[in-house]
Order: C-alpha cells, then sequence, then structure tokens
C-alpha cells in the first residue's frame, strides 16, 4: 500500500511534499497488486506526469483509492488506476493548467501557447480512463469542475465507491438463512400441534380361549390332584 498524502513537486522542500523519486523507491519496493490511497491538493504537472506514467507501466493492477481529494495534478495520478475507488465524502476536482510568467508580449504568448500543451497533455490522460470527448473535458477543466464521489463515477473519473466491508452482507446467504430460520420454525410449530398418539395398551398374558396360561396350569394341578 502506498499513500500520496500532500503536496506533488519536483523537490521536496518542507519534507510533507511527495516527489516522483520518492514514489518510484516505494512502488518498486515490491511487487504484486498495489493499492494507492490519494489525498493531495495536486502541485507540479510535470512531476505528476512522472508518476502516472510510473503507475501506467507497473506491471500489475493498480487500484487508486482517494479518500480526501485528489484535485488538479493528483487528479491526474489517479487516472492510472487500473480501478479508481472514492470514498462518499471524498471529492475530485479538474481545472486548467496555470504558471507564473513575466517578461514582453512575446514572453508571455510562449506562456499561453506551453499551457495549451499542457493541458492538451492532461486531457490525453482524462480521455484514456473516462472515454468522454476532448471537447467536453476540455469545457469541464475551464470550468474548474468539482465533483463528489457519485458525479465522478457518473462521469467515468472514478469506477465505484469506497464501501464499508463490515456493513455489506452476502445477500445469498442471508436469504439462505432466513429460509432456514423459517422451516425449522414451521417444523417445530407443526410438530407442536399434530396430535400425540394414543399410548400403546399394556401388554395382556397369553391366553387360551378366554383363559390366561396360568389359569389352566392352575387347574389341572387342581385335576391331578
Amino acid at each position: 500500500m502506498l499513500e500520496l498524502n500532500g503536496t506533488i513537486a519536483e523537490e521536496s522542500w518542507f519534507d510533507d511534499d511527495v516527489t516522483p523519486r520518492m514514489f518510484r523507491d516505494e512502488l518498486f519496493s515490491g511487487s504484486g497488486p498495489v493499492t494507492v490511497w490519494i489525498n493531495s491538493p495536486g502541485g507540479d504537472c510535470v512531476a505528476a506526469s512522472q508518476i502516472y506514467s510510473m503507475l501506467m507501466d507497473y506491471k500489475d493492477d493498480v487500484t487508486v483509492k482517494i479518500d480526501g481529494i485528489a484535485a488538479s495534478a493528483a487528479s491526474v495520478i489517479a487516472m492510472a488506476g487500473t480501478t479508481v475507488l472514492m470514498a462518499p465524502t471524498a471529492l475530485m476536482m479538474i481545472h486548467n493548467p496555470m504558471t507564473l510568467a513575466f517578461g514582453d508580449s512575446e514572453d508571455m504568448q510562449k506562456a499561453i501557447d506551453m499551457l495549451a500543451e499542457v493541458k492538451e497533455s492532461i486531457i490525453n490522460a482524462y480521455e484514456i480512463k473516462t472515454s468522454l470527448s476532448r471537447a467536453k473535458l476540455s469545457r469541464l477543466m475551464d470550468a474548474e469542475t468539482w465533483m463528489n464521489a457519485n458525479k465522478a463515477v457518473e462521469l467515468g473519473f472514478a469506477d465505484d465507491l469506497l464501501t464499508d466491508e463490515k456493513r455489506g452482507g452476502n445477500a445469498e446467504a442471508y436469504a439462505f438463512s432466513g429460509r432456514a430460520a423459517q422451516n425449522a420454525l414451521l417444523n417445530k410449530l407443526t410438530a407442536k400441534a399434530r396430535p400425540k398418539p394414543e399410548p400403546a395398551p399394556a401388554p395382556q398374558p397369553e391366553t387360551t380361549h378366554g383363559r390366561s396360561v396360568t389359569e389352566l396350569m392352575e387347574r389341572l394341578n387342581l385335576l391331578n390332584n
């Protein structure tokens, strides 16, 4: 399990940033399917692209679980999940890339052109995951779209909601148990209502022509005397 908790940056300045190097070391420290928990407001889009690429290139399944927020660049990383799950209380936000620029009009135009290309690269990741049209994705980014978990699933940015397995039950098993309990109770009630059989009569002494064998033996003894 990996945790992407904090701002995404090329270098960690305050020891609470997530950098591609840190993430790579953790990701490839083991093998097999991996779960990545995300709670990040975003950060550097180039660093996010590196982490996204690592996850896309990872050989086993990647499950992304968003427990807080996946905003801006963090939403791009989330798109690398084979399965993306969001807590019912989590949020996702997508918007246009931003930068700081200074200089003359030519420098400003270069910055604008660069941001346009960055936006297209981000749309690539969203398009692969959601299958939405590039035009719709561009409009969602222009509007700085915030999505709760249900909305993210509806639009294809997430696959499902995180569920509490303790609260879940096996419906088939429950139905079977219910029928079994009902049948057991019915059997008890039926047995209780069924009339009890009359007790068998006590065995009578063996008789011969209406007299018991004992009586006949006593009479024979009298005759012999």
